[in-house]
């Protein structure tokens, strides 16, 4: 069920689950103008078939309510701006997962749906736009009063990787990839992104593999101030306590050990707790020596101690509970169901009064627990019941209500007047009822509580509405109220006053006015060194004075400021925001005004506004800096002589790949600082291919090249991979050279890396003892037809290389086209018959030389085109000079491709001991016998 409450009108969606479904198959709308007395079904006004799934009202305009479907009937909102007397129906073409209304404009709104996906409208939920994908859930905030220029601003948290995350700034109508702003470099943790108050946060993601930081949560930012629980690197399951300075720049630590749990989200919960009602008062549950105990604060963390427990049980029995071997411990979560207090609650309107659940002893225990209070700020404590109630103020704080939580129906509530000293018991149901909530509109004189809940678990929702008026006879006067004085363990100047408070006398049975002060005078008290914090870089010792720690260097803290100037150094100390002690004579705390040291500039920092080291080519790359001059590494230079004008970083377009050397420079007259990154231009990699010799010779050096498309410098990573090897060689050139130990087919494998692209090429090499080859030149027809493509060539090459074994051609790249003719001995030729070999291979190398020489040889490339190959050079070796070739390539790319055309070209059969050869000539030429 889900209940709103606006100006004059409760609103009520239930809902029916289906078990056997598991769904929700029905839903109705009740609305109640006369404050729980009757409702009216709504079904018909928002359609009678349709399933509601969840209930909003604008916080800025509580006439405005929201209503979604259930997004597995139909995805649509219905809109209401009469607090609900009708309604109109817009369908959208997302699920709605959770809103969040605009703190200004009461139209504007932000929706999350079910695919991580961010919408915004600008009508009230009429028409919705994309703003984002990719969004992490809760991680999408409105503007930032006072630090965002337009309100429609949206701070957003994005997904875009395992662990990582990026904050994205943009206008919620117009989040394009060129409107966007990225205001913090590199990547951040997921779920670190929070924006609060004045402040934004994020947790940079650290790319070390040790950090002092391991997670940091923001527990508050009240009064420009930020308390912040921070996970250090030898915490488990604690974290410690930090305080801001009033900027939030600087933070100190206040308590070591803080318990954490986490919730059933997921979520971070805190056992930190802001006392209501009175400045500087907080709870917070540590661990010391392996126990969980509750420690109180009067100062805002100067200063903790234990809390006193009560000296009689809710019996009137003796508890001999003394500190510091037993104490009272809290239970300080806050609940996360809005209709019930939770374990711990205070009020503002009541300064003084604590109710929590918690337990005495030597620590914090889930048993035995019972319900405690305290009239006077926490200085002593009673213990009310034995048992977990819910506890709500009534009466503007006049009143204490009780409901016993258990699993069993219950049909009483208790009722006290004089701050729990007596509790008087009251009927509100005939029947026992589960009571799952207790509605309430806070801060209101209408004196009406509903309680809301189950007769059985298959019955119907039951709604019971109490009038507690008659409870007072008549408004509080004057002479109801009674004067109590604030103290710390008896000392009356907390946060530097002294202050007195007004409060009802107990038993009085008077209804308290709304608008009446609480306070009844403050006073001013001389400071002392608890009403100033450490300041940033000190600690605390033993005599409560404040000395530098050991990292800190006090006399290297002056300003950047000029020479004629003067700036307030501190002393070690920074008031306690909120503090009103006024400093008598000297001050021997407060800051003290010091000329200004003339120093060089230091601490120049250098980044890309994502945080990365590298860009495609043509992309705009903005440098965040704060500088004089900024060296771009490719010859462009710019300086500035006003930082400002560099606030929003430094845009520059790199034209070429490669690795740039990128310095910012910072100087004056006493001297200069430079930051320095290595940016890394790169284009996408659109092909490799490994250009290879066919044949190589054992024992000797092969030259091998992958070849890039487009081409790189220095950007890309190159593994090379030879036959069954189990770990590649890496370099970062294109070339290697390479021996081969045994004779056969040797794979080889060249895989390129560029960012998060690879892509790779292979070859097989043949490796012989020995060979010869010829070099090849062809007719001048023959270059108008070749496209000069490896494909070209390697279709023609597969081929014929199935049918040879021992006659290889290589074809080079480029104009005019060569080729190389390799003569290969026999795979089975034996040691004893190599010298023989030799000679076959020469007298075949021979033939050839006579054949080539005569122009014999000759293919039909197409009608009327008749192509004649020629010998350029003999050779001993499988390569050859790449300065020899008139490609005027500057790698040699020998692939594997014999020369066929179009048609036949020769096809060679060599023997171990060859009585005859025979060459089929691609003319009508008849075959003959040349040997």
């Amino acid at each position: 069920m889900s209940v709103v409450v606006t100006l004059q009108v409760i609103l009520i969606l239930t809902k029916l689950y289906d078990f056997n479904l598991g769904g929700v198959t029905e839903s109705s709308l009740w609305r109640s103008t006369d404050y729980g007395s009757t409702y009216t079904k709504l079904n018909d006004k928002v359609g009678s078939r349709t399933v509601l799934s969840y209930l909003y009202v604008c916080p800025t305009n509580k006439q405005k309510i929201m209503v979604l479907s259930d997004p597995e009937v139909e995805s649509a909102v219905l809109i209401s701006s009469d607090e609900g007397a009708s309604f109109e129906k817009h369908p959208i073409n997302f699920n709605i997962l959770s809103l969040l209304f605009h703190p200004a404009q009461e139209n504007w709104m932000l929706a999350y749906s079910h695919d991580s996906k961010l919408y915004s409208s600008m009508d009230f939920g009429r028409k919705w736009q994309l703003v984002h994908d990719n969004v992490m859930p809760g991680r999408f905030y409105w503007a930032v009063m006072g630090l965002d220029r337009e309100s429609d601003v949206v701070h957003i948290e994005t997904r875009i990787g395992k662990g990582r995350a990026q904050y994205v700034k943009c206008r919620a109508q117009r989040c394009t990839e060129g409107n966007r702003q990225y205001l913090f470099p590199g990547h951040v943790d997921t779920n670190s992104l929070v924006v609060q108050d004045e402040y934004v946060f994020t947790q940079l993601l650290m790319k070390t593999t040790f950090t002092l930081l391991s997670d940091m949560h923001i527990i508050s930012t009240d009064e420009k101030q930020v308390f912040a629980a921070v996970q250090e690197w030898n915490q488990n399951n604690t974290y410690s306590l930090y305080i801001s300075d009033s900027p939030g720049v600087y933070f100190i630590l206040s308590l070591e050990n803080l318990r954490t749990i986490r919730g059933p989200a997921g979520n971070l919960l805190v056992d930190f707790y802001k006392v209501e009602g009175i400045n500087g008062m907080y709870l917070a549950n540590k661990l010391v020596d392996n126990y969980i105990k509750t420690f109180i604060t009067y100062n805002k963390g100067q200063t903790w101690s234990l809390l006193p427990a009560p000296a009689t049980d809710v019996a009137g029995n003796n508890l001999h509970c003394i500190l510091p071997f037993c104490s009272l411990h809290l239970h300080l979560e806050m609940s996360e169901n809005p209709y019930t207090s939770g374990p711990i609650t205070s009020k503002k309107s009541v300064p003084g009064i604590i109710v929590a659940t918690g337990n005495i002893g030597t620590e914090l225990s889930s048993t035995n627990l019972g319900m405690f209070i305290t009239s006077d700020a926490g200085n002593s404590w009673r213990q009310i019941f034995d048992e977990e109630y819910n506890v709500w103020f009534l009466d503007n704080g006049g009143a204490l209500l009780a409901v016993l939580q258990a699993a069993a129906p219950i049909r009483h509530l208790w009722i006290s007047l004089d701050e729990g000293k007596k509790w008087d018991r009251h009927s509100f149901s005939l029947a026992p009822l589960y009571v799952d909530g207790v509605l309430m509109e806070p801060e209101s004189d209408n004196h009406i509580i509903t309680f809301f809940g189950h007769f059985s678990h298959r019955s119907e929702w039951q709604l019971i509405k109490i009038d507690y008026k008659g409870l007072f006879s008549r408004r509080c006067m004057d002479g109801d109220y009674q004067t109590w004085y604030l103290h710390n363990k008896g000392e009356l100047c907390v946060m530097g006053e002294k202050q007195i408070y007004m409060k009802r006398r107990p038993g009085n049975r008077c209804m308290l006015a709304q608008d009446y002060s609480r306070i009844y005078s403050s006073e001013p008290c001389p400071c002392t060194a608890y009403d100033f914090e450490c300041d940033y870089g000190w600690e605390r010792q033993a005599d409560g004075n404040c000395s530098p720690a050991f990292w800190f260097n006090p006399n290297g803290a002056a300003k950047s400021c000029s020479t004629s100037q003067s700036f307030l150094n501190s002393t070690g100390y920074r008031k306690v925001l909120s503090n009103n002690c006024k400093e008598a004579g000297r001050n021997v705390y407060s800051p003290r005004r010091q000329p200004c040291r003339p120093r060089a500039p230091r601490g120049l920092q250098l980044s890309t506004s994502q945080g990365e080291l590298s860009s495609p080519v043509g992309s705009n790359v903005t440098f965040m800096v704060s500088l004089n001059e900024l060296d771009f590494g490719d010859g462009i230079k710019i300086t500035y002589s006003n930082l400002s004008r560099a606030d929003d970083g430094i845009k520059h377009i790199y034209r070429t790949t490669g690795i740039y050397r990128v310095t910012a420079t910072a100087e004056n007259s006493h001297g200069s600082d430079s930051s320095t990154l290595f940016l890394h231009i790169t284009s996408p990699l659109e092909r490799v291919y490994l250009s290879a010799p066919i044949v190589a010779i054992r024992g000797k050096e092969a030259n091998l090249t992958a070849v890039v498309w487009p081409s790189h410098t220095r950007t890309l990573t190159f593994f090379w991979w030879f036959d069954n090897s189990s770990e590649p060689i890496i370099t970062l050139e294109g070339s290697i050279s390479h021996t081969f130990q045994s004779e056969g087919k040797s794979k080889v494998t060249v895989q390129v890396a560029s960012g998060s692209t690879v892509m790779q090429d292979s070859k097989v090499i043949t490796v012989k003892e020995f060979f010869r080859s010829l070099l090849l030149s062809f007719s001048p027809a023959l270059d108008e037809h070749n496209p000069d493509i490896p494909e070209w060539r390697e279709d023609i090459g597969r081929v014929v290389r199935t049918a040879l074994s021992q006659l290889l051609v290589s074809l080079y790249p480029g104009l005019p086209t060569t080729a190389e003719l390799f003569i290969l001995p026999d795979e089975q030729t034996s040691t004893e018959h190599k010298r023989g070999s030799e000679e076959a291979l020469e007298t075949i190398s021979n033939i050839f030389v006579t054949a080539l020489n005569q122009g014999l040889i000759q293919f039909e490339l197409k009608a009327d085109i008749r192509i004649i190959v020629y010998m350029t050079q003999q050779t001993l070796a499988p390569l050859v000079d790449s300065n020899s070739l008139p490609s005027g390539s500057a790698m040699l790319m020998l692939l594997i491709v014999v020369f066929v055309g179009l048609a036949a070209f020769f096809i060679y059969k060599f023997k171990r001991h060859p009585s005859f050869l025979y060459m089929l000539l691609p003319s009508t030429q008849a075959m003959s016998n040349v040997f």
